[in-house]
């Protein structure tokens, strides 16, 4: 059986049913006040009189009574319950009879606190109860005021359970609508927190690709300066000078990560040639080999693929003993790849450990690219990347 709360909160306005049980509340008493006033009910006793305006009142203190208790099935019930006490008791005061005609709100809260069976089955009890009365009056079937009056209730018993079935959708729309925007809402809050950790992968992958390159120049130029400080002051002063460039660059591209401007344009050739330059030396020597166009190719693309260089520069020059490296570009269409190939003592891949192979990995993965990497002990190592195509 359908269920739902009290009608008081079935629409996003002013609840419909309060105001408009009220206002046929007061039209009762105001016209069973204008019988009394006008001598149209003299035989109404005075006990009649006070049990209809005081049940219409207690009527209508339910109907300020219903906002307490709505989304309690419980007391919707009770409510209900004593709503026909009420509305019994009017009607056997009622003079006129005029107040029978607010029976057809019994279905209508019964819609809302017992479901729209029992709705209907209350509806149809009082049709089979007027009927039964109106039998009771010899030649009803020919007296055109009783067939009319049971018309008019039957008409008015399927239009209430109509309209409490049209206001109860619209009640279960908006609570549907209420939870889509509650699902949205929280999907969203998902996808921003995913963004966010997205961000911050990127970041992570941004200061070890770059920071921690020119970090790693920074020490071998110290280091380097150190050593010739007492044999080659001149070539110690450079060292000091390039150590001086590499912290430059990482101050500089720390300012960029931070403050996420990307307007000024990337040049995969002019940082590849700016990173050889920075390593060069008679101890270290970087070739670079650039073919094809950087026109078609996404900014996040080439920037992918000179991290990959940072990362593989480094590492020769760091880990792997290398004094040759050989760094080759290819910029087709539609792959742009790269190649650094040093002639270092070479690795084992698959114990290869640290962050920065598997953040490329990440990187390239995130742009529909590739990484590979071709080493063995003792056969240096070759770092091989793609986007856009296959390595």
């Amino acid at each position: 059986m359908p269920r739902g709360p009290s009608l008081t909160v079935m629409s996003p306005g002013a609840p419909p049913l309060r105001w408009m049980a009220s206002l046929l509340y007061v039209a009762v008493l105001a016209t069973g006040l204008y019988y009394a006033a006008a001598g149209l009910a003299p035989a109404w006793p005075s006990v009649a009189r006070l049990v209809f305006v005081a049940a219409l009142l207690v009527l209508l203190a339910v109907e300020q009574a219903q906002r307490y208790v709505e989304g309690r099935r419980g007391w919707a019930i009770v409510l209900l319950a004593a709503r026909i006490g009420l509305l019994a008791a009017v009607a056997a005061a009622d003079p006129g009879g005029f107040a029978r005609a607010l029976f057809i709100l019994v279905p209508f809260f019964a819609y809302f606190s017992l479901g729209r069976r029992a709705s209907i089955a209350l509806a149809a009890a009082y049709l089979l109860v007027a009927t039964a009365r109106a039998a009771t009056v010899p030649g009803w079937r020919a007296d055109p005021e009783t067939v009319s009056d049971l018309l008019m209730l039957f008409i008015g018993m399927v239009l209430t359970v109509a309209a409490a079935a049209v206001v109860d959708e619209q009640r279960r729309s908006r609570l549907r609508a209420e939870r889509l925007v509650g699902e949205l809402s929280a999907a969203q809050r998902q996808v921003a927190e995913l963004s966010a950790a997205a961000e911050r992968n990127r970041l992570a992958r941004d200061i070890h690709d770059s920071v921690g390159h020119h970090l790693t120049a920074v020490s071998i130029q110290l280091e380097k300066a150190e050593a010739f400080r007492d044999r080659d002051p001149a070539a110690a002063d450079r060292a000091v000078a390039d150590a001086r460039t590499a912290s430059g660059r990482a101050l500089r591209e720390v300012r960029e990560s931070v403050s996420a401007l990307r307007a000024a344009p990337f040049s995969l050739a002019t940082a590849i040639a700016a990173l050889a330059e920075g390593l060069d030396d008679p101890a270290f020597r970087v070739s670079v080999e650039l073919s094809g166009s950087e026109a078609g190719h996404g900014r996040n693309a080439l920037e992918a693929l000179y991290r990959v260089a940072q990362e593989a520069l480094t590492n020769a020059r760091r880990h792997a003993g290398a004094d040759r490296v050989r760094v080759a570009v290819r910029l087709d269409d539609p792959a742009a790849t790269i190649e650094v190939a040093d002639n270092g003592r070479g690795f084992a891949v698959e114990a290869a450990a640290g962050s920065g192979l598997p953040g490329l990995r990440e990187r390239l993965a995130a742009l529909g690219g590739a990484l590979r990497i071709d080493s063995a002990p003792g056969h240096g190592t070759r770092v091989t990347a793609s986007v856009g195509g296959r390595p």
